[in-house]
Order: structure tokens, then C-alpha cells, then sequence
């Protein structure tokens, strides 16, 4: 069965690629260009998704906004989160901390490609 993966992110590039790469290694994958969009979009799909990716830094609602969204809410809560940053984990690491019992893993971008996708196939695997 292949594996659903939802990106919520503002960066159209980014989502692109992001998509590129994802559905070569034989994921679908849906994508979100903000918060609000995202959870909107996690709904309509009644929460069956296998993995959400998630920035952090968005305008209008961020990613822990939407993170403490998904996570308080029943239909959603058991979706594993695998936050996106362009800010090193030192940067926020008060705020991080707050929320690091929410997510699976914190990827810094630019990242190493096989990497992420080796956290990907963790937390997909595991749950």
C-alpha cells in the first residue's frame, strides 16, 4: 500500500522538490502552501495520512501553531509529525523543547537528502 504524505509548507520550491523526491521513492504525496491550508486539507482527508511534513516557519499560522492543532485534535493526534526548519535547532531550542513530545524528528534545511529520507522510512515504519 503506498504511503500518504502531506507537506505543509510555504515554499513553492521547496514543495517541488520536496514532491520530486517523495513520490521517486514511491510515496503520494499532498502538499499545503500554509497552516490554515493544511489543517483544512488534513480534514478533508479525514486524517489518512501516514506522515505529515511540516515548517516551522510560515506566515499567517506557523508550524507549531499547527502542531499543537493536529496534536489536540482526536481525528489527527495519531499523525506522526516531522517538523522543517531553516533555523538550526539552537536558534528555538526553548520554544522546541515545548513541543519536542509532539513530533518524531526536527530536520534542518538545507538537508541531506538521503537522510530525510531515512527519517522518513523510521517514522513511517514505525507507526
Amino acid at each position: 500500500m503506498v504511503k500518504r504524505i502531506l507537506m505543509i509548507e510555504d515554499d513553492r520550491e521547496m514543495v517541488t522538490l520536496g514532491k520530486l523526491i517523495l513520490e521517486r521513492e514511491g510515496y503520494e504525496v499532498l502538499a499545503a502552501y500554509g497552516g490554515a491550508e493544511g489543517l483544512q486539507l488534513l480534514h478533508q482527508e479525514n486524517g489518512q495520512v501516514d506522515l505529515l511534513l511540516l515548517d516551522i516557519m510560515m506566515t499567517g499560522m506557523d508550524g507549531w501553531q499547527v502542531l499543537s492543532e493536529v496534536k489536540a485534535d482526536e481525528e489527527l493526534r495519531h499523525i506522526p509529525v516531522i517538523m522543517l526548519t531553516a533555523r538550526h535547532y539552537l536558534e528555538d531550542e526553548g520554544e522546541t523543547a515545548s513541543y519536542a513530545e509532539k513530533f518524531e524528528h526536527y530536520v534542518v534545511k538545507p538537508f541531506v537528502v538521503r537522510d530525510l529520507l531515512a527519517k522518513i522510512a523510521e517514522v513511517i515504519d514505525r507507526s
